[in-house]
C-alpha cells in the first residue's frame, strides 16, 4: 500500500455510515432499539429469537440435543430475526438483549421470565437446568475451559478473518494475514488437542462440542466464507474428523435447519414450532402451498 492511500486516523473518530461494507446498514455505536415492536410468543417453555448464523445454529443444536433426550421441557418456539433488515433493534428484542446481537432466549417455563443473551451463556444454563451435556466429574473443568476458549477465540473467526477475507470492501493485505495467522493457530490447537480425544472433553460429548463446531467445525467442512482452500482445511485430519463425526448428528442436522433464511429451500425451517416442522414446514413445501 503507498504511502499517500495510507488511512491516517482523525484525532476523534467519527461515524462514516457509508464505510461499512456489506453490513454497514445493521452496525451502530451507539445501543439500544431503533423502532417499537413487540416479539411473537407461543406455548413452548422457551422462546428463541434468532438467526442460523453459527453462534444462532449453537442454541438451536441445543434444543434439538436436548429434545432427542427426550426432555420434553426443553421444547422450544423459535422465530427468525432478519439482521439484515434490522429485527434485532427492535424494542422487544432489545429488552432481551441490550446488545443487539443474535441469538437471544425468554425461558418462560418460571413464574417470572428469565431473559438470555450470548451463546454460551444459553448453553451453560440449558445444561445445568437440565443436567445434561456437561461433565459431572473432574471434566467439568475441561468443558468450561472449551466453552469459553470458543467464546475468545470465535471473534478472530468471524469479526476477523471472515469479515476481512469476505465482507469487507476491499481486501487489505496485513488484515487478511494477520487474522488468518490466529485462524490457523486456533485450528491448530483443536486439531491437536482432538488427535487423543473423540470429543472436547475425551469420550463425552458436551456443550464444548456444540459451541465449537458451528465456528470450526463449519470451517473444515468447508461451509464459512468459502475459505477452505486458502486455509488449507483439510490438512487438518483430526479436526476434520471431529466435525464430520458431530454432522452426522441428526438433532445438529435439524439444528442446523432452524432459522436458516439461505441455501436450498429444503433446509430452511424459518421457523420451528414443533418437531413436525422438519418435514412439514420448510420453505420448499411453504413455496410449493403458495
Amino acid at each position: 500500500m503507498s504511502e499517500s492511500s495510507s488511512y491516517i486516523p482523525p484525532k476523534v473518530w467519527q461515524w462514516n455510515t457509508e464505510n461499512g461494507g456489506n453490513w454497514a446498514n445493521i452496525n451502530r455505536p451507539i445501543s439500544g432499539s431503533t423502532h417499537d415492536k413487540v416479539l411473537k410468543k407461543d406455548k413452548h417453555p422457551f422462546q428463541l429469537y434468532s438467526l442460523a448464523t453459527p453462534n444462532g445454529v449453537k442454541v438451536t443444536i441445543m434444543f434439538e440435543e436436548l429434545l432427542a433426550l427426550d426432555i420434553t421441557d426443553a421444547e422450544y418456539d423459535a422465530y427468525l430475526i432478519n439482521i439484515g433488515e434490522g429485527d434485532q433493534f427492535s424494542s422487544g428484542f432489545v429488552d432481551i438483549n441490550p446488545n443487539s446481537k443474535i441469538p437471544a432466549l425468554l425461558d418462560q417455563s418460571n413464574d417470572q421470565s428469565v431473559p438470555l443473551f450470548e451463546s454460551g451463556s444459553i448453553l451453560l444454563y440449558l445444561a445445568e437446568k437440565f443436567n445434561v451435556l456437561i461433565p459431572t466429574n473432574e471434566k467439568r473443568a475441561q468443558c468450561m475451559n472449551w466453552l469459553f476458549w470458543q467464546m475468545g477465540s470465535a471473534p478472530y473467526l468471524g469479526g476477523g478473518f471472515g469479515h476481512f477475507y469476505a465482507y469487507a470492501p476491499e481486501k487489505i493485505e496485513y488484515c487478511i494475514d494477520r487474522f488468518s495467522m490466529e485462524v490457523k493457530r486456533q485450528l491448530d490447537v483443536l486439531d491437536k488437542h482432538l488427535e487423543h480425544n473423540t470429543y472436547m472433553c475425551g469420550d463425552e460429548y458436551s456443550i464444548a462440542d456444540i459451541a465449537i463446531w458451528p465456528w470450526y467445525g463449519a470451517l473444515v467442512l468447508n461451509r464459512l466464507y468459502d475459505a477452505g482452500e486458502f486455509l488449507e482445511v483439510a490438512s487438518y485430519k483430526n479436526l476434520t474428523r471431529w466435525a464430520n463425526n458431530i454432522d452426522q448428528r441428526p438433532a445438529v442436522k435439524r439444528g442446523a435447519m432452524v432459522n436458516k433464511s439461505w441455501g436450498e429451500l429444503s433446509t430452511q425451517l424459518h421457523e420451528r414450532h414443533d418437531a413436525s416442522d422438519f418435514t412439514e414446514r420448510t420453505q420448499d413445501k411453504l413455496e410449493t402451498e403458495s
